[in-house]
């Protein structure tokens, strides 16, 4: 698995939506890729954070659109 790939698997990965060919594929990369790491930790992050805030701080097109970009991240 490459980083591009991870990246669009994490949401899946997060929802344990994924076959378990690839989530062992997922967690292999995860474990090898320190940039990855940091990403999902992030996304981890932002997830909490977004659901911590009061419904009113974000709407939903701007709730959208941060987890998007970090759909769309990518690291060096």
């Amino acid at each position: 698995m490459n980083c591009d790939e991870f990246v669009e698997l994490v949401t899946a990965f997060l929802d344990g939506a994924l076959d378990p060919a690839t989530e062992e594929r997922f967690v292999e990369h995860l474990a090898l890729c320190e940039g990855c790491e940091r990403y999902l930790d992030q996304f981890r992050t932002t997830i909490t954070q977004l659901g911590e805030l009061p419904a009113e701080t974000l709407s939903p097109q701007t709730r959208t659109e941060l987890l998007d970009a970090f759909r769309h991240w990518h690291h060096d």
